[in-house]
């Protein structure tokens, strides 16, 4: 069995942002030579998510709305993480709603997607360089 290790970082200047990934993923595939096997994608960070699904603006809208109302930012004096100095309790939730990370199936060489399905970094405390590691492991 080969593996493959690589990171992808992003400093998103934005609070939140959702940035498609799968080109790089599959580039790192491509590089690895694996053609059967497994590709962990995770971020490395507890305020940014990896996540699958579509990748269309008004879902990536929807998906603002509803992690704001499920855990809104501000007042930021209503999360009690906050008291540490920080003013990211919100990120912390919207991550672990979001998800840490994903594992594809590698078939042919080839992320093995159904229809529609793309690879997401999910950043809900920008303003600092954060990772995401790639792991495939196969044959």
């Amino acid at each position: 069995m080969k593996s493959c290790r690589e990171e992808l970082w992003f400093d998103i200047p934005r609070r939140r942002a959702f940035v498609n990934i799968t080109g790089s993923v599959e580039k790192i595939l491509k590089k690895s030579g694996i053609q059967e096997g497994l590709v962990l994608v995770n971020a490395m960070h507890i305020t940014a998510s990896v996540f699958i699904n579509d990748d269309e603006p008004g879902l990536h809208a929807d998906y603002e709305d509803w992690l704001e109302r499920l855990a809104p930012h501000a007042p930021t004096s209503f999360y009690r993480h906050n008291r540490t100095g920080e003013d990211n309790g919100d990120a912390h939730l919207k991550r672990q709603i979001m998800g840490r990370e994903v594992v594809v199936a590698v078939t042919g060489g080839r992320l093995d997607f159904g229809p529609w399905e793309r690879i997401f970094y999910g950043e809900f405390d920008g303003g600092r360089k954060k990772r995401v590691l790639v792991k495939i492991i196969g044959e």
